[in-house]
């Protein structure tokens, strides 16, 4: 017989350290599973689709917190600025401005976070440390009041190679370490990185991960479309 999402759950929280954020990722997923995980007790969820993530908001409790996990395109961050908790790709100042502008019209802060290229596949997007020192210190993101930029985000190379995925984490770890002390050593709400999906969030979690993205290992094997 096959293990419930509340088992799976239940199963994956007893093993998590305090204080890791557990992000159930349903894209793909119907709304029954979303209830099935929502009365289990989870409230972070996490969708790759703009479309999908709009018909799913209305139909869910109020208070699910949803988390955009997927590439996310300035010209679709309207469509969910009045309700989501936390972008996940962010990797340009356009996007970082079109969040802003959008979070302003509805009177809301929107966390993000920044998004770097760890892994050793040309096919994730992603920043450069570089990249990112030079965003952050811009004039024009200095002036960005209603985006507040929460932390960062990987992803680890497609690979069973345990110790490359290891180094990979470790390196998104110093990242956040560098931006830490040298762009925000005392705002205390730069403090995630989300690392770890359901492959390998045991080894990220090692490696100073404080959200995994879990799809898979609660809801069982992704539903392709």
């Amino acid at each position: 017989m096959t293990t419930s999402i509340a088992e799976n759950l239940l199963n994956i929280k007893q093993s998590l350290p305090t204080k890791i954020t557990l992000v159930a990722v349903s894209k793909t997923k119907p709304l029954d599973k979303l209830q099935h995980a929502y009365d289990a007790g989870q409230r972070v969820f996490g969708e790759n689709k703009v479309q999908e993530l709009r018909e799913k908001e209305p139909a869910m409790p109020k208070d699910v917190q949803w988390h955009m996990i997927g590439h996310m395109q300035s010209n679709k961050v309207k469509y969910i600025a009045d309700y989501i908790d936390l972008i996940h790709g962010v990797e340009s100042i356009k996007l970082l401005k079109e969040i802003n502008k959008q979070a302003l019209k509805h009177r809301r802060v929107i966390k993000v976070l920044l998004q770097f290229h760890i892994a050793n596949e040309t096919t994730k997007f992603g920043l450069q440390i570089n990249e990112a020192m030079e965003i952050l210190t811009s004039t024009e993101f200095q002036k960005l009041k209603n985006v507040q930029v929460a932390g960062v985000m990987g992803m680890a190379s497609n690979t069973e190679n345990k110790e490359q995925v290891l180094k990979e984490f470790q390196s998104l770890k110093s990242i956040f370490s560098t931006l830490k002390t040298t762009q925000f050593p005392s705002e205390d709400y730069f403090k995630e990185i989300s690392m770890g999906m359901s492959g390998d969030y045991k080894i990220a979690i090692e490696a100073g991960s404080t959200m995994i993205r879990v799809g898979s290992s609660i809801f069982g094997k992704r539903n392709y479309v």
